[in-house]
């Protein structure tokens, strides 16, 4: 098990992996190990169950126009990334960033249209995995689903959870036992959210944070973590800030 002290030390969270600077595909194996290479603290990705339940990353319901619920594993395999990569299983993507112990994997779980039930059951076969390939220290779940997220919580009680869909207060968050709030860059500019965060105990995430003066607001106010599609510049900005 990895030690709790051996992840890195900023806030970058690489959204979908590492993929916009050099034009890999979002959410493949590739831009995982980028965001790996490249020293961010997490690496994001989505998370869907196919008709044969066979839990794959892929950020739209769709892989390259193929249904991801409406169609087996085996049929998303007609498609390949443009680097020639299949879609993802959880289970391949999961033991790749085991590999390391520097860059957390950040597992969103997409709820779908279908129903309650069958997003409950992803959850369950989601959260199974990760208990079986003892991946816990490098997982944290987020969702915009609260129901998937307290179902983590049940399931495996000690889970750093955060919600992403910003209706929810920091309050109700502590009192269910989530880990933080994952929210959009513009919910963080109404209101007082860092302070008391703190004074709750709670971590403050912001997606998706890709300009310069975005990044250095969320820094001036002290958020834990800022997810964004350019891990490059928001660790330049980092950098630059220590000078």
């Amino acid at each position: 098990m990895t030690t709790k002290g051996s992840w890195n030390k900023n806030q970058v969270i690489a959204h979908r992996g590492a993929w916009k600077k050099n034009s890999m595909p979002e959410n493949s194996i590739a831009s995982l190990k980028e965001a790996i290479r490249l020293g961010c603290f997490g690496s994001e990705f989505d998370v869907h169950m196919t008709a044969d339940s066979i839990l794959v990353i892929n950020h739209d319901a769709e892989f390259l126009g193929l249904p991801i619920a409406k169609l087996s594993y085996q049929e998303l395999l007609a498609k390949k990334h443009s680097n020639g990569e299949n879609i993802p299983t959880l289970e391949a993507y999961l033991k790749e960033g085991m590999k390391q112990k520097r860059t957390k994997l950040i597992l969103e779980l997409k709820p779908s249209k279908i129903s309650l039930e069958r997003d409950l059951q992803m959850t369950a076969k989601a959260v199974a995995m990760v208990k079986n390939l003892k991946a816990e220290a490098w997982v944290d779940y987020i969702s915009f689903s609260y129901e998937i997220l307290k179902h983590v919580k049940t399931l495996q009680p000690k889970a750093n959870v955060a919600y992403l869909n910003g209706d929810a207060s920091l309050e109700k968050l502590k009192a269910d036992g989530f880990y933080g709030a994952d929210y959009n860059l513009a919910v963080y500019k109404k209101g007082e959210w860092f302070q008391k965060a703190r004074d709750l105990g709670l971590t403050i995430n912001a997606w998706t944070v890709n300009t310069a003066e975005d990044m250095n607001w969320f820094l001036d106010n002290k958020a834990d973590f800022i997810t964004t599609n350019e891990p490059e510049l928001l660790l330049e900005v980092i950098k630059s800030r220590k000078k």
